[in-house]
């Protein structure tokens, strides 16, 4: 038996500028954060030659090609495991819609633990790009890049992505107390409701160029936000994530609705400095940043939504487990 834990990640700002349609042109930046919450698969082996796959589902086939789970199948013919196994997905948040990136979690968490299975070790490099090739050539996912990047790195960074298709990872250093200052400053809150973000994201593509001086400045964002957090400024946070948020509502059609306007304007009033919705929008999750001494008045005012505590994780995906004991 082999596990693999993936973490599921923030984005504070630059989201959209991460696909290829765009970044291949102009350039993307997107800065954010993995979080202490997981994506867990966990491979074993079986008795007979079936492939066992447990999800939301339960599938049971004899053929590689039959398993319906995309994410799963795709992975499995990269890595060249095709029979035998038996591989159970298990996720800290709800996997469908969260907007914390648990789909592209999925995928680099099943090529780690299917190459481990393996005896193959493979860098976070190649998790990334092999789990962008399986979600947007393979599956013909209409998203970006960044989750994956995020999912197999870990750790504070800054992504840009360059014209000639290059993706380069910057990690931001905090020290201990700097790191903890920014978990206190980090809020998130579950909206109450989950959405298929391919229905945005697909809308949000064919207006690229629509969009372009909003993505323009959603890219300075990103870099904005990497020099904040770089030099400890992080109650220049919050402003950055309000105006990223306010940019990123004219992208495509329901990325908010009234309800979502009224939490977030409720944690204005009572102390946040900025928000915005991770992933897509829609639904999902809203981060909030507050200064410390803010946070137990936003606390107390928003005790009727669901408060998820998170804190910055600083590995990206790793194997916890093998039949020969922890690691």
């Amino acid at each position: 038996m082999i596990i693999s834990q993936t973490p599921l990640r923030i984005s504070f700002a630059g989201g959209g500028t991460d696909f290829p349609s765009w970044y291949l042109e102009h350039g993307g930046a997107v800065t954010g954060s993995a979080i202490n919450k997981y994506v867990y698969v966990i491979v074993s082996r079986r008795f007979d030659d079936k492939i066992y796959v447990n999800y939301s589902r339960k599938e049971i086939v004899d053929d590689v090609r039959q398993v319906q789970h995309e994410l799963v199948r795709e992975a499995m013919l990269r890595c060249g495991v095709l029979r035998g196994v038996e591989i159970t997905m298990l996720a800290d948040v709800p996997s469908e819609g969260s907007g914390l990136g648990s789909s592209s979690c999925v995928t680099v968490g099943l090529l780690h633990a299917l190459y481990g299975w393996r005896g193959e070790l493979v860098s976070a490099e190649r998790l990334a790009s092999e789990a962008c090739d399986i979600e947007l050539s393979s599956c013909r996912k209409p998203m970006g890049k960044q989750d994956q990047y995020f999912a197999a790195y870990g750790g504070l960074c800054h992504i840009s992505f360059g014209r000639e298709g290059t993706v380069e990872v910057e990690r931001i250093s905090l020290d201990e107390d700097a790191a903890e200052r920014l978990n206190v400053q980090l809020l998130l809150y579950y909206t109450g409701r989950t959405r298929s973000a391919s229905t945005i994201l697909c809308e949000q593509e064919r207006q690229i160029e629509e969009n372009c001086r909003y993505l323009r400045d959603l890219k300075e964002l990103g870099v904005r936000a990497r020099d904040v957090l770089r030099n400890g400024a992080f109650s220049e946070l919050g402003p950055i994530l309000h105006e990223g948020w306010m940019l990123k509502k004219h992208l495509a059609p329901g990325i908010t609705d009234p309800g979502i306007e009224t939490m977030y304007s409720q944690a204005l009033r009572t102390g946040a400095s900025g928000g915005k919705l991770v992933g897509a929008g829609g639904g999902g999750f809203l981060l909030l940043a507050c200064a410390a001494e803010r946070t137990r008045g936003v606390r107390n005012a928003m005790t009727s939504y669901r408060h998820l505590p998170i804190a910055l994780e600083p590995y990206g995906s790793k194997i916890i487990f093998r039949s020969d004991g922890w690691l």
